[in-house]
């Protein structure tokens, strides 16, 4: 379904995890794009009625992309970049407040 385009230099793959799975992805490649073309997508599920999304406008607009990044709740998997180590955890219901954070 997706197609990579070539980058020239080729990017160096990376392992980040992607709820408790490694996954190798491009470094510095969109995280949401990197993760749907690795068929990874941890797909967040609504605060009302649980519906599974994923990601919709590719650009930041619609919040459809929200997951945990490294330990950082209601992150836009659109506007990230994929960097080795990361964390990304499916985002279900409404994010947790994290006492000292947001």
């Amino acid at each position: 379904m997706f197609r990579t385009i070539e980058m020239q230099p080729p990017r160096q793959l990376v392992e980040i995890s992607v709820d408790g799975r490694r996954v190798s992805l491009p470094e510095g490649a969109n995280l949401a794009a990197a993760l749907l073309g690795a068929n990874a997508y941890p797909a967040r599920r609504t605060p009302a009625g649980g519906v599974s999304r994923a990601p919709f406008c590719m650009m930041g607009v619609c919040f459809d992309c929200l997951a945990e990044i490294d330990g950082e709740p209601n992150r836009q998997t659109c506007l990230t970049t994929v960097r080795g180590g990361m964390t990304v955890r499916r985002q279900t219901g409404a994010a947790q407040i994290v006492e000292g954070r947001g």
